[in-house]
């Protein structure tokens, strides 16, 4: 067994000794497998981090009441008299002055202009009451102030600020034929609100042409994540045509939408795959057609046959693994840590930062793992094969 082991040890080291007589194609079969690793990696880094921002934007401590039906705040009404019946619900926690605590909301788009592109963009205008800031949880104002009620005045979050031109602290900002004045920046701790503006509720309903209307309203519960019993109220009464889930949930069911994410990275990256895998297929049957004399003079001076295919293979692996690496690397450069924005369940944008995990590393290894093992196992059987008397050929 020893001697068998040494045989295929010996016979991988000599093909990795032989690479730089094949440099050119070796670094063309490492830099098709990197490219497919970091742009598998730059989508799952995307959906990665969507996923984070919307996960990191809910409470369990926080219900969220929509219109039944609706699969998002944009496709929600309730009226005046909606709200008023569901915040008298048994589950909802009081002030100290004995009254609920919610927040009646409205939701509307307004255009801004990306930085990155200089072409338009939806962003979502909250309107909000002052009590609603105070169910944001980490909400901090971190320049200027909170809006005036009555006054047409927004804050900004961080998130857009960043991405939008022209949200700067004091700037008046023309939405339709109203203007508005920046008189804060507002902090969520890297959430979604983070892609929000938002304004005085009532404000934004006389601007925007809304009557007494709203899209949702949030409550804080007596009891965090216990929502029944704001659910029975709402079952028994048939005139509430409403829907309660906790903020948490709620917000994991708005970031399924982009779960396409992923699925077409790993779509797009399986077909840039193929290429590779044709890359080193072409890279490997070279190898094995420059190496068959001394593949040959090895099997004649009594090495095995598995001694050949191994040694190919782990050719093959090596240089996947390589390209995974610098695939890997080159994702984290460029990717880890990068901001953008894109189209949310709203048909708004979110904000958010791409996030490469150790565990997206891995899965982009194992992609150039299964591009080396599949690329060198026929070059490798073919190895196998070579004729001994190959050996005695003349190289003329």
């Amino acid at each position: 067994m020893a001697g068998f082991l040494s045989q295929i040890w010996t016979v991988i080291v000599m093909n990795i000794l032989s690479l730089p007589r094949r440099l050119w194609m070796s670094l063309a079969s490492v830099f098709a497998v990197g490219v497919v690793v970091a742009v598998l990696l730059a989508f799952l880094a995307m959906a990665k981090g969507f996923e984070n921002t919307l996960a990191g934007t809910g409470s369990d401590g926080i219900a969220v009441i929509t219109r039944v039906g609706s699969q998002s705040e944009l496709n929600s009404v309730l009226s005046r008299e909606n709200v008023n019946a569901v915040i008298n619900a048994p589950g909802i926690a009081l002030d100290a002055s004995g009254d609920p605590q919610y927040s009646a909301e409205l939701f509307v788009i307004v255009d801004g202009i990306k930085r990155s592109s200089q072409t338009e963009a939806n962003i979502p205008m909250r309107g909000i009451s002052l009590e609603g800031l105070g169910l944001r949880e980490r909400m901090q104002i971190v320049e200027g102030r909170a809006f005036e009620p009555g006054r047409n005045e927004i804050v900004v979050g961080q998130g857009v600020q960043r991405e939008f031109d022209g949200f700067e602290l004091g700037r008046e900002i023309r939405f339709g034929k109203t203007n508005w004045e920046v008189v804060g920046v507002f902090s969520t701790g890297g959430s979604a609100f983070e892609s929000e503006l938002w304004a005085d509720a009532p404000t934004v309903q006389t601007q925007f042409q809304r009557g007494s209307s709203f899209q949702t309203v949030r409550v804080r519960l007596a009891a965090p994540g216990d929502v029944e019993p704001i659910r029975t109220f709402i079952d028994n009464d048939p005139q509430l045509l409403l829907d309660v889930s906790t903020e948490s949930d709620y917000f994991a069911s708005q970031g399924k939408a982009l779960s396409s994410i992923a699925i077409f990275g790993w779509g797009l990256s399986i077909i840039m795959g193929l290429g590779a895998l044709a890359g080193a297929l072409n890279t490997m049957y070279t190898s094995v057609a420059a190496r068959s004399r001394e593949i040959a003079t090895l099997r004649a001076i009594g090495f095995s046959n598995f001694s050949a295919f191994a040694g190919t293979l782990a050719e093959s692996v090596l240089l996947s693994v390589v390209g995974g690496i610098l695939g890997a690397l080159s994702a984290w450069v460029l990717f880890d840590g990068f901001q953008a924005s894109t189209l949310g369940g709203s048909f708004t944008q979110v904000v958010f930062t791409f996030d490469l995990t150790p565990e997206l590393v891995r899965d982009g290894i194992i992609l150039a793992l299964a591009v080396g093992r599949i690329g060198g196992v026929f070059p490798a059987w073919r190895s196998a094969r070579v004729p001994v008397v190959t050996a005695f050929q003349s190289g003329e």
